[in-house]
């Protein structure tokens, strides 16, 4: 597995399979403008298909606060360690900013608690007529 914090080299055709339980999946380009537009992200490539495999992003001021939106990995190749990867990769990329932040739902809040993170409030809001972000 290759992981990289760079989309240099990276096409939308390499995002295919990503956004498995949404009912408006963002199409590839939409997928890959969101990572572009991201302040930090990670990808983990598969070395023999040279596939994007798994995604984790960040959105921050770059002084206190990041916020990680997205951390996907694609089914068939969830529970191999991928996941837990680019998320210590993105804390790392994130070890200067004072807090960082995510969303999850209550089965993966034990997920998250390996990483050193703390349960805590979060409020939402979802616009789903935008969920593809056409």
């Amino acid at each position: 597995m290759i992981y990289k914090n760079s989309l240099e080299g990276i096409s939308s055709e390499m995002l295919k399979g990503f956004f498995v339980d949404w009912l408006n999946p963002p199409n590839l380009q939409t997928h890959l403008n969101l990572l572009k537009k991201s302040s930090k992200v990670i990808i983990a490539i598969d070395d023999n298909t040279k596939q994007i495999v798994g995604f984790v992003t960040a959105i921050s001021d770059g002084v206190l606060s990041a916020y990680i939106p997205f951390l996907e990995v694609l089914p068939e190749y969830k529970n191999k360690g991928i996941g837990k990867e680019l998320v210590k990769q993105m804390l790392i990329e994130l070890e200067d900013i004072y807090m960082i932040d995510l969303c999850c739902d209550d089965d993966l809040v034990p997920y998250y608690e390996k990483f050193g993170m703390r349960k805590s409030n979060g409020m939402i809001f979802r616009n789903y007529k935008m969920q593809s972000g056409r």
